[in-house]
C-alpha cells in the first residue's frame, strides 16, 4: 500500500484527484493539503510515500519546495504548466500530469510509483492480481475476479455479469478468456463463461448460478462435468 498526499490550492482539484486515489486500491490518502508548508509535517511523521504536488501555490510553488528538501518522497507533479516539465524531472519527479487529470493518465503514473517502490524496497516478486479495469462508456470500472458470476459473449462485446451489476466492454470473449485466471473459470458453451466457485448446480444442459441459467454445449459438456464435478462428487462408493 501507498501513502500519499494531495497537495494543490484548488478545491475542485484537490477532491478530483482524491476520487481517483480512492479508486486505485493500492494507494491510500493519508493527507491532503492546500500549499506545501502543510505537507513538512506529514513527511516528518512518514505518512507520504507519494505526493502530488502541484506547482503554481500561494506562499511556496511546488518546484521550490522540492528543492529544499533533502529526502523528498515519490512525488508526481499535477499542474496546468507544461513549462516545468524539464525542471521536474531534473529534480526527479516520477511523472508529471497536466490539467485536466484524466483517469487513465492518473493510473499510469500511480502504477509507475508502484513499481518505482517494489524497486527501492527490494521487492521484484510479481504477485498475481486479483482485479483488473474494463472501460464502459466512458468510464473505467475496476472488476474483481472473485465478483464475477459469468460472462456472455456477443459479436463485437460481452456482458460481465458480477455480484455487483451487470458490465458491457468491447472486448472479445476469446480474448478475456486468455486473461482469466484458467483454474478459476471454464467455458461451458461457445458463447460463456462462467466462474467455478459460483457454480451452484448443473442439471441438462444447463448450469446454476445465482439466479440465471447458463447454457452447457454438447462440446463443452464432458469438460464441464469433469472440472466441476467430478473431483468433488461424493457418492456410495
Amino acid at each position: 500500500m501507498i501513502n500519499c498526499v494531495i497537495v494543490d490550492d484548488e478545491p475542485l482539484a484537490r477532491e478530483g484527484l482524491a476520487n481517483y486515489v480512492r479508486e486505485v486500491d493500492f494507494l491510500n490518502l493519508s493527507g491532503v493539503c492546500e500549499n506545501p508548508l502543510e505537507l513538512l509535517p506529514l513527511i516528518d511523521k512518514q505518512v507520504a510515500d507519494l505526493v502530488f504536488l502541484d506547482i503554481q501555490m500561494p506562499k511556496m510553488n511546488g518546484i521550490e519546495f522540492l528543492k529544499i528538501l533533502q529526502k523528498p518522497p515519490m512525488v508526481i507533479i499535477t499542474t496546468a504548466y507544461p513549462s516545468y516539465a524539464l525542471e521536474g524531472f531534473q529534480l526527479n519527479v516520477l511523472d508529471y500530469l497536466l490539467k485536466p487529470v484524466t483517469f487513465e493518465r492518473f493510473f499510469k503514473a500511480a502504477a509507475k510509483a508502484k513499481d518505482y517502490q517494489k524497486l527501492l524496497t527490494g521487492d521484484s516478486s510479481k504477485q498475481a492480481e486479483d482485479y483488473f479495469f474494463i472501460k464502459c462508456g466512458s468510464k473505467y470500472e475496476k472488476i474483481l475476479f472473485d465478483d464475477i458470476l459469468y460472462i456472455e459473449g456477443m459479436q463485437n462485446y460481452v456482458s460481465i455479469y458480477t455480484t455487483r451489476g451487470k458490465y458491457i466492454t468491447m472486448l472479445s470473449l476469446k480474448s478475456l478468456e486468455e486473461k482469466l485466471p484458467k483454474a478459476s473459470f471454464i467455458r461451458a458453451h461457445k458463447s460463456f463463461l462462467a466462474a467455478i466457485s459460483k457454480i451452484d448446480g448443473i442439471e441438462g444442459g444447463e448450469l446454476f448460478i445465482s439466479n440465471s441459467r447458463i447454457p452447457i454445449s454438447r462440446n463443452y459438456r464432458d469438460q464441464v462435468i469433469t472440472k466441476v464435478v467430478s473431483k468433488r462428487l461424493w457418492d456410495k462408493k
